[in-house]
């Protein structure tokens, strides 16, 4: 059973009737929980609906029309992630309708970095024991980023399998394919030195270094339901499950009307100085200049929490800035009015330089929001 093909699986094959009359259920698998949360997400999944996917949920696959879509001589950009040790926060915190925003964001940012126009989405949901309302939670959340992106959600998969997981406990992976028109990809070869490089704000942590985070909440001794130290309107749980920002609709937005973006850098796992690097041509490096960034409290708080050194807070998360676009210095000005007036918060950061050492340098240090700290 899933969003898009109605199927349950247990993990060793099809349940069987023996000699004695046993059942599927009896295994630990529930066909028709499974068909109850298939009719509870129609209408979510529905909502997702654009221009080349028009199809019913519950076929054994999800069909998209690329001529529908506009497109002339396109190239398939595909892509795909799950959400990582945040699940945990959300099945620990009670709290599941976000998560799938994740999923789909940090699928869909790894499309528009390439220059690509997200077009579809498969969603994979695995359990021991399905929660139909927690599922049915999660998969709406995997519908409001499709709508974010303008991605359709077409089909996906959810497993029930009993044994391999803890009670309560979930896991969720996801895959994204958009397109470009032919020679449109980025990055572009024109990457020079002296472009500039502008940063995108980030919504907070996004979905990498939970890991980390969690070890830190430990350690503070607080629980999610008490208030966030960094945030004391809101608990603990929900400030850490603020979802990942999903930049496509303003890049594309820019990417057509400027032509000036000339490279893009998801900040995820591994920071600025993992991610900055898989953009860059030999002999350019990025020069990020500290003191134009501004990490959010929340940032501040898991640093003192841990004293964490400047350099890992660097190389685990996005420190407030979620996208990094390289760009000609002469049109810096116009792109970052496109961005404003899409509702991205740009910073100038830093500039490209001629490459001697490392292929990211930091100047200046990070200064962290100190806001209920």
């Amino acid at each position: 059973m899933s969003s898009g093909s109605p199927k349950t699986s247990s993990g060793n094959g099809p349940g069987q009737h023996n000699q004695r009359g046993m059942t599927y259920a009896e295994a630990g698998v529930d066909i028709d929980a499974g068909n109850e949360l298939v009719a509870r997400i129609k209408p979510a999944v529905k909502s997702t609906l654009r221009s080349g996917a028009d199809g019913e949920i519950g076929g054994f696959g999800g069909l998209f029309d690329l001529k529908a879509a506009g497109f002339k001589d396109p190239v398939l950009v595909a892509a795909n992630d799950g959400v990582g040790t945040k699940l945990k926060v959300a099945i620990e915190a009670g709290k599941h309708d976000t998560v799938g925003i994740d999923l789909v964001a940090m699928c869909v940012n790894d499309l528009v970095v390439q220059g690509a126009e997200p077009l579809f989405f498969l969603d994979y949901f695995a359990t021991g024991a399905l929660d139909v309302e927690a599922a049915a939670q999660v998969i709406g959340g995997i519908a409001e980023g499709c709508r974010i992106a303008n991605c359709a959600l077409i089909g996906g998969e959810t497993a029930e399998m009993p044994g391999m997981y803890a009670a309560g406990d979930y896991d969720l992976a996801g895959f994204a394919v958009g397109a470009a028109e032919r020679g449109t990809l980025l990055p572009s070869a024109a990457l020079e030195e002296g472009d500039v490089l502008l940063g995108l704000a980030s919504s907070g942590v996004h979905s990498n270094g939970y890991s980390l985070v969690r070890k830190l909440v430990e350690q503070s001794g607080l629980y999610w339901q008490d208030p966030a130290p960094f945030e004391p309107d809101r608990t603990l749980g929900e400030a850490l499950l603020t979802p990942t920002r999903i930049y496509v609709r303003a890049l594309l937005a820019a990417i057509r009307e400027t032509g000036a973006i000339k490279a893009l850098a998801h900040i995820t796992g591994g920071g600025f100085t993992e991610n900055i690097p898989r953009v860059l041509p030999d002999g350019l490096a990025a020069e990020i200049d500290l003191f134009s960034l501004s990490p959010p409290p929340v940032f501040g708080w898991l640093q003192q929490t841990g004293d964490i050194a400047e350099a890992e807070m660097l190389k685990t998360f996005n420190c407030g800035t979620g996208m990094v676009i390289a760009a000609g210095a002469d049109e810096a000005d116009a792109l970052t009015h496109v961005l404003e007036r899409e509702g991205e918060t740009v910073s100038r950061i830093g500039r490209l330089i001629r490459r001697t050492g490392k292929p990211v340098v930091y100047t200046g240090t990070l200064e962290y929001g100190q806001a209920g700290l």
